[in-house]
């Protein structure tokens, strides 16, 4: 059974950081291997020059990953990040910036995932990471 938004969005306000919270990410969907989030545009979040800042995008993309492991676990349970690595393609101006987390691996205590960043209006990758969580519960 997969997780509902609803439970997504709970797990999300309850276990993460209030500057985390601030991002206003949503959650947009929820399969058994993935979620994706919406990471809505915001003056607040750019850069000199207007882009968003790969600050705001690899929290963005380390969330998507929490999310992602709790919706193939059917509920959240204490991770830990063990690694993240982030690649930019192209600056994202004035546009919301969906993130797809997909699972490529889960295991007992190992979590393994690939995220793709997508600028939504103009369609195009923004950028791509990769993360490994440690599962501790």
């Amino acid at each position: 059974m997969t997780m509902t938004t609803a439970e997504a969005d709970k797990i999300l306000a309850d276990n993460f950081a209030p500057w985390v919270l601030e991002l206003g990410l949503r959650i947009e969907a929820l399969g058994e291997d993935r979620a994706t989030l919406r990471l809505p545009w915001s003056d607040r979040l750019s850069r000199e020059g207007g882009g968003l800042s790969g600050q705001a995008l690899m929290a963005a993309a380390d969330t998507a990953t929490v999310i992602a492991v709790s919706a193939a676990r059917g509920a959240y349970g204490p991770m830990t990040t063990v690694q993240q690595s982030t690649s930019f393609q192209r600056a994202v101006t004035g546009s919301d910036v969906l993130i797809e987390a997909v699972l490529t691996k889960l295991g007992r205590r190992m979590a393994f995932a690939d995220i793709t960043l997508t600028d939504e209006r103009s369609g195009q990758i923004a950028a791509r990471a990769s993360t490994v969580y440690a599962l501790l519960g």
